[in-house]
C-alpha cells in the first residue's frame, strides 16, 4: 500500500497530540530495549529516542516511501528497519518497551495479534499502543457505507477492510489476561477544526482512504471521489466544523 508522507504530514500537528499523551505513560528505564511499530517516517521515534536517552530503540514500518525519510534521523541509540508488525510477532523477540502511536489498525484479528505482542514483552517491560477508535468516527463511517453501495461494491470487486479495533472493555481484558499491570485505558476526543470540508477529506485521504483509492482508476476513481466528499459535506453542513476524531490510548506494565 502505497503511502505519501507529505499528505499525512499535512496533519502533523493533530496527529502528535496523541502520541505526546501516550508517550507520558512511559516510566524510563536504563537499558531500555525498546521498539515502535508502524514508526512511519521515522519522526516520532526520534522523539521517543531523545526524551529516554538510555533507551535502545528500533523503528519499524511495511512502507518504503516513509522510512525513507527516517534514514536522517538514525542515531547511536535509534535505528530503523523495514518490517510488519506480524514478522516482529514472528521473530519472537523480546523487548523492555513495545510502542505503536496510530498504526496498529492496520493489523487484522486485533484479540490475537494483542496477546502475542503483550507475549513480547519482558518481565517489568511496558506496552503503550494509541489507535483511532474507527468503528465510531464519523469519516470511517462515510467511507464504510459508500464502498458497500453500487457502482462502487463492483468496482471494487467487493474489496471492504472492516476495522479490527475493538472496545474498550475487551481491551482492557486482553492486557489484564496478558499480565499487565498499572493500566491505563482510555478514549480521548481530539478536535479537528476544518474552516473548509476539503480539510476533512485530506485527513482521511492520508490514511484510512488509501487501500481503496488505490484500487480504483479513471472516472471510477474521480465519481468515488466526487461522491465521498459530497457526503462529508452533508454531514458537517455547517461551516467551520469540529470533527470529534477519537482515539483509544493503552498502557499497561508486564509484572
Amino acid at each position: 500500500m502505497p503511502w505519501n508522507p507529505e499528505i499525512y504530514n499535512k496533519f502533523k500537528n493533530i496527529r502528535y497530540k496523541p502520541f505526546y499523551d501516550l508517550a507520558e505513560f512511559i516510566e524510563p528505564v536504563n537499558g531500555m530495549k525498546a521498539i515502535d511499530l508502524g514508526c512511519g517516517t521515522g519522526e516520532q521515534t526520534a522523539i521517543l529516542a531523545d526524551k529516554f536517552k538510555d533507551a535502545n530503540f528500533l523503528g519499524v514500518d511495511s512502507s518504503v516511501e516513509m522510512l525513507e525519510q527516517s534514514k536522517a534521523l538514525e542515531m547511536d541509540n535509534l535505528h530503523f528497519r523495514k518490517a510488519t508488525t506480524e514478522e516482529i510477532i514472528a521473530s519472537g523477540e523480546k523487548w523492555d518497551l513495545i510502542f505503536s502511536n496510530a498504526a496498529l489498525q492496520w493489523s487484522d484479528d486485533h484479540e490475537t495479534l494483542f496477546t502475542e505482542l503483550i507475549k513480547l514483552v519482558n518481565p517489568k517491560g511496558q506496552f503503550a499502543v494509541q489507535m483511532p477508535v474507527q468503528p465510531e468516527n464519523i469519516l470511517n463511517k462515510i467511507l464504510a457505507d459508500l464502498v458497500d453501495e453500487e457502482p462502487f461494491k463492483s468496482y471494487l470487486k467487493g474489496y471492504k477492510r472492516d476495522s479490527p479495533v475493538l472496545s474498550i472493555d475487551a481491551y482492557a481484558q486482553i492486557l489484564f489476561d496478558g499480565g499487565l499491570e498499572n493500566l491505563q485505558i482510555l478514549q480521548k476526543v481530539y478536535p479537528i477544526i476544518a474552516n473548509d470540508h476539503e480539510t476533512l477529506y485530506n485527513f482521511i485521504s492520508g490514511s484510512a482512504l488509501i487501500p481503496y483509492i488505490e484500487r480504483l482508476e479513471g472516472e471510477n476513481k474521480e465519481l468515488f471521489i466526487k461522491i465521498y466528499k459530497e457526503r462529508i459535506a452533508t454531514h458537517f453542513p455547517k461551516l467551520p466544523a469540529i470533527y470529534s476524531f477519537k482515539r483509544i490510548l493503552l498502557y499497561g506494565r508486564k509484572r
